[in-house]
């Protein structure tokens, strides 16, 4: 036998996937063990996380602005002591 028809024996996945009987994973039967007594609250699949809180973006935008004309006047005055 040849190495190729090893491994096509080794990984026959068409025979794997026609077993009857499929085990479940270990966190399969691990949480089927644990919900058997307590089940899980119900949620939805993906649940839509908290909305972000609101913050005063005018206060910040304020700011920013603020901070481009106290440069802008800074830079202003020194051109002008500059040119003196």
């Amino acid at each position: 036998m040849t190495e190729q028809d090893d491994w096509e024996r080794e990984f026959d996945h068409h025979w794997a996937s026609s077993a009857e009987h499929k085990e479940p994973s270990a966190r399969a039967r691990m949480l089927a063990a644990r919900w058997k007594d307590t089940p899980p609250d119900p949620a939805p699949f993906r649940a839509d996380p908290a909305p972000a809180p609101r913050r005063a973006s005018w206060a910040s935008t304020g700011v920013v602005v603020g901070a481009v004309i106290g440069v802008m006047v800074l830079i202003g005055l020194l051109q002008f002591g500059v040119s003196r």
